[in-house]
C-alpha cells in the first residue's frame, strides 16, 4: 500500500528589508538631484476696442490716462491718449534704449501712482526678445535703497495689441 505523505504548506513571511534599505537611501537621492523648474506666469490683456465718434460723444470730456508703448521695427513710442505722443526711441546700433523707456515710465508713474496698466502695441514681424525686453521695462524697475536694490512696480497690468498703422508725414 501506498502511503499518503502529507506535506503541509508553511506561510514564509516576506523579508522586504533590503527593499526598504534601498528606497531610504534612494528617495532622499533623487530629491536632492532632482531639478525644481519655476514657471512664471504673467496675466496680460486684450488692449480696450477703439471708439467710434458716436461713442466718443457720449463720453465725459474727461478721458481716463491710458498709456501706450508703441514697438515698430525702427522705434519704440509712449503715448498717452490725452497728449499723444509723449517721447520716442530710436533704435541706435540695433538696440533700443530701454533704459531711457524705464526712466520716462517712472517719471510718468510719479505723476500718476495709482495707475498700474498701459498698452503695448507691436508692429509685425516684432522679434519675441524686443517684447519681453519692453515688457520688463513697463512692468518694474530696480531701484537702489541704500545698499539694496529693489524691484518697483511701474505698469505690472500689460495689455497686448497690434500697433496702429504709421501715418504717412
Amino acid at each position: 500500500m501506498r502511503r499518503r505523505v502529507r506535506r503541509t504548506h508553511q506561510e514564509t513571511e516576506l523579508n522586504i528589508t533590503a527593499f526598504l534599505n534601498l528606497m531610504v537611501i534612494l528617495i532622499p537621492f533623487l530629491l536632492i538631484t532632482a531639478v525644481f523648474s519655476r514657471i512664471t506666469i504673467l496675466d496680460v490683456h486684450i488692449p480696450p476696442a477703439v471708439k467710434t465718434p458716436l461713442d466718443q460723444q457720449k463720453e465725459p470730456d474727461e478721458k481716463p490716462l491710458q498709456i501706450s508703448v508703441i514697438i515698430r521695427q525702427d522705434s519704440i513710442s509712449v503715448v498717452d491718449n490725452r497728449m499723444g505722443l509723449i517721447k520716442q526711441f530710436s533704435k541706435e546700433e540695433g538696440s533700443f534704449d530701454y533704459k531711457g523707456l524705464s526712466e520716462l515710465l517712472q517719471n510718468m508713474k510719479d505723476k500718476v501712482p495709482d495707475k498700474t496698466d498701459a498698452n503695448i502695441l507691436l508692429e509685425a514681424d516684432i522679434p519675441y526678445e524686443v517684447l519681453v525686453e519692453t515688457m520688463d521695462a513697463v512692468r518694474l524697475v530696480e531701484v537702489v535703497q541704500g545698499d539694496v536694490r529693489v524691484q518697483a512696480e511701474l505698469f505690472p497690468d500689460i495689455s497686448i495689441g497690434d500697433a496702429p498703422a504709421k501715418q504717412a508725414n
